[in-house]
């Protein structure tokens, strides 16, 4: 095998410390296959841990590879690995459970307590030359479909779990809450899953324009209205109260105006993730029997998601706005940092730059 070069990683050591660093190459185990890594997204998440040094309970006390929205090609297999060879290309799912808990044995195993997780301490992530990871969650990509688009297929599977534990089926009319990456991919798979109208609200025009691109059929600039307000524009605008509310920020007032808005009888997901504490009018929920779901990552989502992109059924490309080398991804965690585009994609491979 050629020799591979050296392995640089994007880790961070507290907050506000971000570097460049060599890391060793890692050996793949029986069940593994070492990366060479292609494409990798930059998420809220990452940019949180390289600011604040945690996420809620998740604490980084050692040095952390950030990175969990990833693609590459397959350089190296362990003993045990079949379904994959050489020159592969793969999308990676990053959480892989460590036991054969209840909740994989359910096929519910996001929630296992003890799975590993890229970028959540103590858990390296994959942003970095070479990477191994479990061959059970490398999903090979078709030739028709990209590194990108493999990479975003992360994102992508929040919007699928999502968008399944809220029902949207055909007909649905679904309010979404936030125009993020988050949003976004709520927004292409509840029209994807039969949704006859979706409306978004966000507090910036150009990610609204940016819904509107990947198929939004309303858009709501939200400046100072209450949360009632912005409930009574979206029903306005959708000429009903949505049956599906699904709320992408995690702000109180957002998550208030989502119970309001939300039609007697439907449903309420909470993707986004806010302060531990938030005040809500839990009773209005209550009395008009509107359920109130949370979503948990994904499960089982890649082979659905590897379908849709394969088959052109989606179109996930628009939201990537911007590209930086490995070499500059301080320079692409500024850019995201500033809120500018939407998705920051750091390309791993020095010998090929494209999407």
């Amino acid at each position: 095998m050629a020799a591979l070069g050296q392995n640089v990683a994007v880790v961070v050591h507290r907050a506000g410390d971000l570097r460049l660093e060599n890391r060793p190459i890692p050996e793949p185990g029986h069940n593994e296959v070492l990366l060479r890594m292609h494409s990798v997204g930059i998420c809220g998440s990452d940019v949180h841990y390289w600011q604040h040094g945690r996420i809620g309970d998740f604490v980084v006390k050692d040095p952390m590879v950030l990175g969990h929205e990833a693609s590459g090609t397959v350089v190296k297999v362990g003993s045990g690995v079949t379904h994959l060879k050489p020159g592969d290309r793969v999308a990676i799912e990053p959480g892989v459970p460590r036991e054969m808990d209840e909740f994989c044995k359910t096929g519910r195993y996001n929630l296992s307590p003890t799975i590993f997780f890229c970028a959540t301490p103590p858990d390296d992530g994959n942003l970095c030359r070479y990477y191994k990871h479990s061959a059970s969650y490398c999903y090979k990509l078709p030739d028709n479909v990209t590194f990108e688009e493999g990479a975003l297929i992360e994102p992508l599977s929040v919007g699928i779990h999502a968008c399944k534990r809220a029902g949207v089926t055909l007909g649905s009319k679904v309010f979404v809450s936030g125009s993020g990456p988050i949003g976004l991919v709520n927004v292409i798979v509840a029209k994807m899953m039969g949704a006859a109208a979706v409306v978004v609200t966000d507090l910036s025009a150009s990610r609204l324009q940016k819904a509107k691109e990947v198929g939004a059929d309303f858009t709501i600039q939200v400046k100072n209205e209450t949360p009632k307000e912005v409930a009574s524009k979206v029903e306005s605008v959708l000429g009903c109260m949505p049956e599906i509310t699904v709320e992408c920020t995690g702000v109180q007032t957002c998550i208030q105006a989502g119970i309001y808005a939300t039609r007697s009888g439907g449903t309420l997901v909470l993707v986004g993730l806010g302060p531990e504490m938030v005040t809500v009018p839990i009773v209005n929920a209550a009395v008009r029997e509107v359920d109130i779901r949370g979503i948990f990552r994904y499960c089982n989502t890649w082979p659905v998601a590897i379908a849709l992109l394969a088959s052109k059924r989606i179109n996930v490309k628009p939201l990537v706005t911007h590209r930086f080398p490995l070499e500059k991804a301080l320079e692409a965690f500024e850019t995201t940092k500033r809120g500018e585009g939407v998705k920051v994609m750091l390309k791993c491979d020095p010998t090929d730059q494209s999407p």
